[in-house]
């Protein structure tokens, strides 16, 4: 299980059982799945996913992943995880709708920067995000992270790879 991670208005913590209806309809928005993964899955593929947490990645310790909770409640989603597609560390955040625009996306994504320093001793952290998704890029580019290269997708679509080097 992941240790707790405060902001000012968010809490990162460990999913629980009770979160599952809250993570679907997250995964399930595609105003959100579309920016995530392979983007929308089929609600059953998204309950499997969610039971992976518990079974796979919390059983075996194989990554951290958090539930984002604002004012007690479900607000988003976030993982740090090594991949190859950057052979390194990866950030990945999904915010609510309702909670875009307000500086929360920032704050989630400088939490995990600074776990992957602090607590992970990273030399630098990365970050892959849909080239259409003019939002993220500009969020990361706020917070230090520099474009490095493209990966051209299956589907024609092109992902950025960002990094942020350790200060």
């Amino acid at each position: 299980m992941p240790p707790a991670l405060r902001t000012p208005r968010l809490l990162l913590d460990a999913y629980t059982p009770q979160d599952e209806e809250d993570f679907v309809a997250l995964f399930q928005d595609t105003r959100v799945s579309r920016w995530v993964g392979d983007g929308p899955a089929a609600e059953a593929d998204d309950r499997a996913l969610f039971g992976r947490i518990f079974t796979k990645v919390y059983a075996q310790d194989l990554f951290d992943v958090w539930a984002v909770r604002r004012g007690g409640r479900l607000a988003g989603h976030a993982e740090i995880k090594r991949t190859d597609a950057v052979d390194g560390h990866e950030i990945v955040y999904a915010l609510a709708p309702e909670a875009w625009g307000s500086g929360l996306g920032t704050e989630l994504a400088e939490a995990l920067v600074a776990y992957g320093f602090d607590v992970l001793g990273l030399t630098e952290v990365h970050a892959t995000v849909a080239a259409r998704n003019e939002a993220s890029l500009r969020l990361l580019g706020r917070i230090g992270f520099a474009h490095v290269r493209d990966i051209e997708e299956d589907d024609g679509g092109l992902t950025r790879v960002l990094t942020r080097p350790a200060r």
